[in-house]
């Protein structure tokens, strides 16, 4: 993340541009797009858990008088449905605002999250006797099982990331400098992480002292908090952490996306409408309807964005030592440096191709089950994006210094022959 962003800071572009110098001005739409509907899944996903926390507490509190029919085309009930959608208007109002009103949502939000969550831990840790016996609970592995455990854990985890780590350039242009953005990702992600992973940890062990099993889905916690102040307290917490994690990660880049590829119809704040109503359309409880089903949906998309980001960090950093033509990206000249073949860069796609190939074997066997060796599947479940990553990145430099696919010869600048 802080590679790509790099670029963000020096140049002032989003993704959608930054990506034109290594697919082409036309290629440059591929990436972003797969990008995009993989943001517009996870709007989605979250948009049904901020709904959910929003149901819960409406139950908790006995407005609810029942769950409601259950809509057969939907597979949901009535009532969900009415707070899935909800909670889908209240994200709506603050994205037709544009990147302003994301701005202002972050950085008031940030705060009460820290406060709440604080709250929450104090809450969890006074009501358990203190961290002793909540830290004091036996570990749930069984001995020698935790190494397989962590890396099978370790690729949806990456996943997780994947796709923040192409567009973060839509981030990082914002930053003041190059400090602020190292700075802001390499000890502000890492450090609040972990004391957010902490907490949630924390609080799931003190669950089994107070109701005698583990409790770590925040809203069904939700449920067994008592008093309308409490119940009002964790369900700001829900909704705020939702709203900021949902707009910030899973809007921005596909409504870039849709202007860059279609820049004369689409302003900022229609792509995030479409975002939206993407969002709507997949059915995103069924995605969550179990673990398994999950996991397999932060995987699988590792297999094309992995590949993306090693070609992007492979062409910014290794072969143009960070040095761009920045009016060359905004242009469509046949003889500019980014515009290839027609538009596209050949190498890119057949890196892209070439980082998707060894562990797309895996994926066809995780969703339909096609019989592949079991080493394929293990690189599939355990490295889907380094895979891809190292092995876009290398042959993207193996075929762009051969110069096969420059049109013109001067394409690489800052680069000597």
């Amino acid at each position: 993340m802080v590679l790509i962003g790099h670029a963000g800071v020096k140049y002032g572009v989003p993704f959608p541009v930054l990506a034109r110098s290594s697919f082409g001005v036309r290629g440059a739409v591929l990436p972003a797009v797969l990008r995009g509907l993989v943001a517009a899944g996870w709007f989605g996903l979250n948009t049904w858990l901020g709904g959910a926390a929003i149901h819960q507490m409406l139950q908790t509190l006995g407005i609810l008088g029942g769950t409601g029919a259950v809509i057969s085309w939907l597979g949901i009930t009535s009532t969900q449905a009415a707070c899935f959608l909800a909670f889908w208007a209240m994200q709506l109002g603050v994205l037709l605002r544009g990147m302003e009103g994301i701005r202002l949502l972050e950085k008031y939000s940030a705060p009460v999250l820290i406060a709440l969550t604080a709250a929450l831990l104090g809450w969890a840790v006074r009501t358990a006797g203190g961290f002793g016996p909540m830290l004091a609970a036996p570990s749930t592995l069984q001995p020698g099982t935790f190494w397989p455990v962590f890396v099978a854990s370790l690729s949806p985890q990456i996943g997780y990331w994947a796709t923040l780590t192409l567009n973060i350039p839509d981030f990082t242009r914002w930053a003041r400098s190059q400090r602020t953005q190292v700075l802001g990702q390499a000890i502000g992600l890492p450090l609040f992480q972990a004391a957010f992973c902490f907490a949630g940890l924390a609080v799931t062990s003190a669950t089994v002292l107070l109701y005698g099993s583990a409790i770590s889905d925040p809203i069904a916690l939700l449920s067994r908090v008592q008093g309308v102040w409490a119940i009002a307290a964790a369900l700001l917490g829900l909704v705020l952490s939702t709203l900021t994690t949902n707009i910030a990660a899973n809007v921005v880049a596909p409504a870039n996306a849709f202007v860059a590829l279609a820049p004369s119809r689409f302003t900022f704040a229609g792509g995030a409408l479409l975002t939206s109503l993407l969002g709507l359309a997949c059915k995103p409880w069924l995605l969550i309807s179990s673990t398994s089903n999950y996991f397999n949906f932060l995987t699988g998309y590792s297999v094309v964005l992995g590949p993306i980001a090693g070609i992007l960090t492979a062409d910014y950093h290794v072969l143009r030592q960070r040095q761009l033509d920045l009016d060359a990206l905004f242009s469509t000249d046949p003889s500019g440096p980014y515009f290839y073949a027609s538009g596209w860069n050949p190498a890119a796609l057949v890196a892209l191709l070439a980082g998707a190939l060894p562990t797309l074997p895996g994926l066809l066997h995780t969703l339909f089950g096609l019989a592949v060796p079991q080493a394929l599947v293990a690189l599939y479940a355990q490295a889907a994006w380094p895979a891809g990553f190292f092995v876009a990145g290398a042959v993207y430099l193996a075929l762009m210094r051969r110069r096969y696919w420059l049109q013109p010869q001067e394409a690489l600048v800052g680069v000597a022959a």
